[in-house]
């Protein structure tokens, strides 16, 4: 079928609305976990983007768009920034998991060696890398996708498609998510953290006890076999944190969507 007989069977308002459904959706192929991993093709992460939002079309209730070409422009860019409030709530929770890889790395040693992360593209040290793939394996295990998804419909019914947001609630949220980051970061990390405290002044003890000690060969074997130790034993608990903030960002995200 040509491309114009195929076209020739929706609206002009169909197609408007195609559009500005395509808009909200996309910013999650720049920040949401999984959807934006850099180790997905930008045509792949289109024809996603295209499929998605056929798929949501049916739920999207609207009225008459104005098809003027400085009101839909503006309609294009509300849409762009309700997604990207809502994706960045979601972003927030993996770069937690970042920091707290990155505050291991520094506090082991690991932060001298740094490789590039096939999730992000960026150079990372070995536990932050550790981590983006421990928590996009946990993000696929529980369907984190599919909550994504769902709660991406359900911004639909927070803001409709011809409805303004609330410009307030979206930067509170956004400052809630972004102050978090460090909070749950320290939460991830904590017992590990501890443990590398304790070390480091044990050995500050010993060098004060026997001199003679070259602290740095000895500290830094040690230091590596206790952190890597407990971040195995820590795994599971952390993957049942990644689930249970995984819903809380969700809910969060939608929560700050309001028609302002």
């Amino acid at each position: 079928m040509a491309p114009e007989t195929l076209l020739a069977h929706f609206s002009e308002q169909q197609v408007a609305a195609f559009f500005l459904v395509l808009a909200r959706i996309s910013p999650m192929f720049l920040l949401a976990p999984l959807f934006s991993s850099k180790m997905i093709n930008g045509r792949v992460k289109g024809i996603v983007a295209v499929a998605l939002t056929v798929g949501i079309m049916p739920v999207v209730k609207h009225g008459e768009i104005d098809l003027d070409s400085f009101a839909y422009a503006g309609l294009l860019l509300k849409e762009i920034v309700v997604g990207l409030a809502f994706a960045y709530a979601l972003h927030a929770m993996f770069a937690a998991l970042q920091a707290a890889g990155t505050l291991l790395d520094t506090l082991i040693g690991f932060s001298f060696g740094a490789i590039v992360d096939p999730v992000t593209g960026t150079q990372s040290a070995v536990i932050q890398q550790m981590y983006s793939l421990f928590g996009v394996l946990i993000f696929i295990t529980i369907g984190g996708d599919t909550w994504v998804i769902k709660g991406l419909a359900r911004t639909y019914a927070a803001v409709p498609l011809l409805e303004a947001p609330a410009i307030g609630s979206m930067v509170q949220g956004a400052q809630v998510a972004f102050s978090g980051i460090f909070t749950a970061a320290f939460m991830i990390g904590a017992p590990v953290i501890i443990a590398l405290v304790i070390v480091d002044a044990a050995f500050g003890v010993v060098t004060k006890v026997v001199p003679q000690m070259n602290v740095f060969a000895v500290g830094f074997p040690a230091k590596m076999i206790v952190g890597l130790t407990l971040i195995g034993a820590s795994l599971p608990f952390v993957s049942g944190f990644i689930a249970d903030q995984l819903q809380l960002s969700v809910a969060q995200a939608l929560s700050t969507l309001k028609v302002g």
